[in-house]
C-alpha cells in the first residue's frame, strides 16, 4: 500500500512505520492547537508554551493512534491473523494485516478491539486530567490532557460509523457475513455504506469550503474521497479473491511463450517478434535456460540507428525475483505482489526453465469474462463463515 515508509520502532514485533504524507497531518495538527485550541482553552500564555503544547499533543495523539492500530494487530494474530506491520499517514493509521479473517466471529472482534482501544485510552485521559486539575489546578498539562480524551473519544465514535472500511463498517460486514455466510455479498453492503458517508463527506466539505471554512472543507474532501477508493478497493479485492483467489497462477498463464535467444540484433527483434506478435514483453532463452527478459522500456533506452549493431544479450534485463513467480502460487497472492511491486508482467519460473508468462491484462480479462458471466464459486461463502 505504502512504497516510500520508513520504520521508527518495533512493538510486540509489529513494525511501526511512518509515510511521508504523516508530516502534513501533524503540522496541520500542531498549528491548529498552537493557534486556535489551545489559546482559546488557555489564554496568556507565551506562543512558545502554546507550540511545545501542542507538539507534545500532537505526539501523544499519534501513539494513541498508534495504540488503536496495535489493538487490531494484537487480537488479530489472537486469531492467527499476523500483521506486516501499522503505518501513520495522511489520513491516521492502518494496520495492514497479512489475510482476511476466516470468520465472521474473528472479523468483528478485531474491528471492535481498535475504538475499544480508543474508548478505554479517552477515559484514561479524562482520569488523568480531573486528577491533575485537583492537584495542580488547570493548565497547559490539564488542557493537553482533555484535548487527548476528546479527540480519542472522537476517534472511537467516527471509527464506529457503520461505514466501510471504518471499523463499524467492517463490524456491520462481520455481522452480514455472519448471517449470510457470503463474504462477497456482505462486503458489497458494507461498501456501499462507505461509498454513502464518503459521498456525504466530499459534500460537507464543498458546503464547508463555500462558507469560508477552507481548511476544514478540503480536508472533508479528502477524507471523503479516500473512504469511496478504499470501500471500492475492498469490494475489488473481494471480487478476485471470489472468483480467482484459489487458482494457481499456472492455471492462467499464457504456456506458448514466444521467446528470443542472446544472439538477436535489437532491430530482428522489433520487427520480427514483437510486431509481428503484437508483444511489449520477450523472455531471452539460451539452450533451453532462462537468462531474463526484454521489453519496451529497455528498447526505448537505445537508440533506434543502434539497433542493428545491438544484440539481446548486450543490453536485456536479468533474471530478477521480482518479475518470477511461482506456478504454483495464488492469484490473489500475485495481485498482491503487483499493487506491492507495480511490476505488470511476470514470468512463470521453475528453476531456470521458463513455464510461461502471465500478466495484471491477463488477470483482469479473465476476471472480467468471469463477472460478465456471472460465475458463482460454490461453497466460497460456507467455507469462510
Amino acid at each position: 500500500m505504502f512504497s516510500n515508509t520508513r520504520t521508527i520502532a518495533t512493538v510486540f514485533g509489529i513494525d511501526i512505520r511512518i509515510d511521508p504524507s504523516w508530516a502534513l497531518i501533524a503540522a496541520l495538527i500542531t498549528w491548529s492547537l498552537c493557534q486556535h485550541t489551545f489559546p482559546t482553552a488557555l489564554p496568556g500564555l507565551s506562543q512558545w508554551s502554546y507550540f511545545a503544547m501542542a507538539v507534545l499533543a500532537m505526539l501523544l495523539f499519534f501513539a494513541s493512534l498508534v495504540g488503536h492500530e496495535l489493538a487490531h494487530a494484537v487480537t488479530a494474530r489472537h486469531f492467527g491473523v499476523q500483521t506486516r506491520h501499522i503505518t501513520l499517514f495522511l489520513f491516521g493509521g492502518v494496520a495492514e494485516l497479512t489475510q482476511e479473517p476466516e470468520k465472521a466471529m474473528h472479523e468483528f472482534w478485531i474491528a471492535a478491539a481498535g475504538p475499544a482501544m480508543s474508548l478505554t485510552l479517552a477515559l484514561a485521559f479524562w482520569m488523568c486530567a480531573g486528577t491533575s486539575a485537583v492537584l495542580m489546578g488547570i493548565g497547559p498539562v490539564v488542557v493537553v490532557l482533555d484535548y487527548l480524551a476528546l479527540i480519542n473519544l472522537v476517534l472511537a465514535v467516527f471509527n464506529l460509523l457503520p461505514a466501510f472500511p471504518l471499523d463499524g463498517g467492517r463490524i456491520l460486514r462481520a455481522w452480514l457475513w455472519h448471517r449470510s455466510g457470503d463474504m462477497l455479498a456482505a462486503t458489497r453492503t458494507a461498501a456501499r455504506s462507505g461509498t454513502f458517508l464518503g459521498y456525504a463527506l466530499v459534500g460537507l466539505g464543498v458546503l464547508g469550503l463555500f462558507q469560508g471554512a477552507m481548511v476544514a472543507g478540503f480536508w472533508q474532501i479528502l477524507i471523503g474521497l479516500f473512504v469511496v477508493a478504499a470501500a471500492r478497493s475492498a469490494v475489488e479485492a473481494q471480487q478476485i479473491k471470489f472468483h480467482l483467489g484459489d487458482h494457481p497462477v499456472g492455471a492462467l498463464m499464457t504456456r506458448n511463450v514466444i521467446t528470443t535467444n542472446a544472439d538477436t540484433s535489437l532491430s530482428a527483434l522489433v520487427n520480427q517478434v514483437m510486431l509481428p506478435n503484437r508483444i511489449s514483453f520477450v523472455p531471452v532463452v539460451e539452450e533451453g535456460a532462462l537468462l531474463g527478459h526484454m521489453d519496451t522500456r529497455v528498447l526505448i533506452g537505445i537508440d533506434r540507428e543502434n539497433w542493428s549493431n545491438t544484440t539481446v544479450g548486450d543490453v536485456f534485463v536479468d533474471l530478477d525475483p521480482d518479475c518470477c513467480v511461482a506456478s504454483d502460487l495464488l492469484v490473489f497472492d500475485l495481485f498482491e505482489r503487483i499493487a506491492k511491486t507495480g511490476q505488470r508482467k511476470f514470468i512463470v519460473v521453475e528453476g531456470r526453465s521458463l513455464r510461461g508468462v502471465i500478466s495484471l491484462s491477463d488477470l483482469t480479462r479473465h476476471l472480467g469474462l468471469l463477472a460478465s458471466l456471472g460465475k458463482v464459486a460454490p461453497d466460497v461463502g460456507n467455507a469462510r463463515s
